[in-house]
C-alpha cells in the first residue's frame, strides 16, 4: 500500500490523479488533500477518499469545509497555510507526494517533499524553473526518487535508457524533442492576436487544463518552462532540447540517439497515463485511458517552432542559456502577466513585452540557496506590476 499527499488536489492534475488512485484501492491511500480554495470539491474527495488531513490556504475557506466535514460526521483535520502544505508532505507515513499545484506557489511544498526524502510525482514545473540546481541538489541529498508527471518529461523519462543518470553522451542519446501542440492559436493570422480573448485562450484543442495553465499553452510559455525543466531532469544544454510542434498531441515526446534511432512515446491526450505510470513505476497500473486508434488518427504533422508567432518560447530559452536567476524572473513575471491578461487588465500580446521588459531590468544572480529565488520572484512580480500601471 502507498500512502499518498495530493497537492493540488482540485486541480485537473489533482482529481486525474484521484481517478486513477480511485481505481485501485488495494494499492494506494490518500493521507492528505489540499487545496486554494475550492471548498466544495475537496469536500467531496474528502468524503469519498477519507484523508486524515485537509489543507487550503485561506482561514475562511479552512473553517467552511470544516463545518461541512462536522456536519457529515468526517473525521479528516483540516489545516491552514504554506506551512501546513509543507508539513503535509513530510509526514512519516507518507510515501509519495504528487507535486501539482500551478506556479511558484508549490514551490515550498515540493522542496519540502525532497528534503524529506519523499518519491515525488513532479506536475509543477515552476519547482524546477525557479530553483532547479536547489531542487535536484535535494533529491540528490536525501536519496528521494523523483518521477515527472508532465506528459512530455514523462514521455522523454520514458524513451530515455532505464537507469539513465544524465549523461546524454554516455547513453548514446543526441538530443531530445520535446513535441507541442501549438495549441489555439497556432494558424490564427498574427495580426489577430492583439484581439484575442482569454476564453480563446483557454480552448486548448487537445488538453482539458486549468485557465493559467492554458494561456501558457497558448502563448507557449508553457513549452519554454518545460525546456528549462528538461535541462535539470536530464541534464541537457540547451541546445540539445528541440521543440517539435506536433499538432495532435499524440506523440508525447521522443528521444534521439547517436546512431539515427528516434524512440517516442504515444498515446491518447490524458494526463491519466503519465500519473498512472509514475504511481506504479517500474510497473504498470491501469490508468482508464483508451486505447490509442491509429487508424483514427492516421496522420501525423510535425512544424517547426515559430518564433515570432510565440515570443515566450524565445524569451524561456534566453533565460536558460543566461542561467542564475533569470529563470526564476521569467516565471514571476509571466505569472504576473498572465493573471493580468485573465482579469482583461491587459492583451494577449502584452504577455511577452512585459517578460521582456522584466528579463532586461532586473540584474541576475547566482543561485546559491532558495534564498536567492525567492528573492528574484519578488523582485520580477513587483517590476511586472508596475509594468501594468
Amino acid at each position: 500500500m502507498q500512502n499518498l499527499t495530493v497537492l493540488g488536489s482540485t486541480g485537473s492534475i489533482g482529481t486525474s490523479t484521484l481517478d486513477v488512485v480511485a481505481r485501485h484501492p488495494d494499492k494506494y491511500q490518500i493521507i492528505a488533500l489540499t487545496a486554494h480554495r475550492q471548498v466544495d470539491l475537496l469536500f467531496r474527495q474528502c468524503q469519498q477518499f477519507k484523508p486524515r488531513f485537509a489543507v487550503l490556504l485561506d482561514n475562511n475557506s479552512a473553517a467552511q469545509l470544516r463545518a461541512l466535514l462536522c456536519d457529515a460526521g468526517l473525521k479528516t483535520e483540516v489545516l491552514c497555510g504554506v506551512d501546513a502544505l509543507e508539513a503535509v508532505c513530510i509526514l512519516p507515513e507518507v510515501d509519495t507526494v504528487m507535486a501539482a499545484i500551478v506556479g511558484a506557489a508549490g514551490l515550498r511544498p515540493t522542496l519540502a517533499a525532497a528534503r524529506a526524502g519523499k518519491k515525488i510525482l513532479l506536475a509543477n514545473k515552476e519547482t524546477l524553473v525557479m530553483a532547479g540546481n536547489v531542487f535536484m541538489d535535494a533529491v540528490r541529498t536525501s536519496g528521494a526518487s523523483l518521477l515527472p508527471i508532465d506528459s512530455e518529461h514523462n514521455a522523454i523519462f520514458q524513451a530515455l535508457p532505464q537507469g539513465y543518470e544524465g549523461d546524454m553522451a554516455e547513453a548514446g542519446v543526441k538530443r531530445i524533442l520535446l513535441t507541442a501542440s501549438g495549441g489555439p492559436f497556432r494558424t490564427l493570422p498574427l495580426d489577430a492576436l492583439h484581439s484575442v480573448t482569454p476564453d480563446q485562450a483557454c480552448s486548448h484543442p487537445n488538453w482539458v487544463m486549468g485557465r493559467k495553465i492554458s494561456v501558457d499553452s497558448a502563448s507557449m510559455m508553457n513549452k519554454g518552462l518545460e525546456v528549462i525543466e528538461a535541462h535539470w531532469l536530464f541534464n541537457a544544454a540547451a541546445d540539445d532540447i528541440q521543440v517539435v510542434i506536433h499538432p495532435q498531441s499524440v506523440i508525447h515526446s521522443l528521444v534521439e540517439y547517436v546512431d539515427g534511432s528516434v524512440i517516442a512515446q504515444l498515446g491518447n491526450p490524458d494526463m491519466r497515463t503519465p500519473i498512472a505510470y509514475g504511481l506504479a513505476y517500474p510497473e504498470r497500473i491501469d490508468s482508464g485511458v483508451g486505447a490509442l486508434d491509429l487508424f483514427k488518427i492516421a496522420t501525423l504533422n510535425f512544424e517547426k517552432p515559430d518564433f515570432l508567432r510565440f515570443p515566450c518560447l524565445a524569451l524561456a530559452y534566453q533565460a536558460l542559456h543566461t542561467a542564475g536567476t533569470a529563470p526564476a524572473i521569467l516565471n514571476a513575471a509571466n505569472e504576473v502577466a498572465v493573471a493580468a491578461f485573465l482579469e482583461r487588465r491587459i492583451s494577449f500580446l502584452a504577455i511577452p513585452r512585459i517578460i521582456e521588459t522584466v528579463l532586461s531590468r532586473l540584474p541576475v544572480c547566482t543561485v546559491n540557496g532558495l534564498e536567492d529565488v525567492l528573492e528574484a520572484d519578488e523582485q520580477a512580480r513587483l517590476c511586472a506590476e508596475q509594468q501594468l500601471v
